[in-house]
């Protein structure tokens, strides 16, 4: 049996962009991608601290060092520049390995950078 559980998680950074006009998704960071163990096209889950919004996307890989944090497409409608989100990311893995497996969090800083 296979169990969905947290692979990994970016905790806490701030939307730097919001793009309507763009074909969808949440570009992030490419330092942040690699210190979650997260790859791009990697499906997301969005939670937004500051509305309580919640939405599913794919990642793209942001300029590295730069701290983007940019949601895309119809996604852009449930931010504000400057809101606080968490990203998390899932893997479906044997039950047995599920009481020992550990996910990757991060935490980066105020300006979306690792610490």
């Amino acid at each position: 049996m296979h169990i969905e559980v947290l692979k990994s998680k970016i905790h806490r950074v701030k939307v730097t962009q919001a793009e309507l006009h763009y074909v969808g998704s949440i570009t992030i960071d490419e330092d942040l991608l690699d210190a979650a163990n997260m790859v791009e096209n990697e499906k997301v889950t969005v939670v937004n601290v500051n509305n309580g919004e919640r939405l599913e996307t794919y990642t793209i890989r942001g300029e590295r060092g730069t701290g983007t944090i940019c949601l895309n497409g119809p996604a852009a409608r449930k931010v504000a520049v400057g809101d606080v989100v968490i990203v998390f990311s899932y893997a479906l893995i044997d039950f047995a390995e599920a009481r020992e497996h550990k996910p990757t969090v991060v935490f980066p800083d105020q300006h979306n950078q690792l610490t």
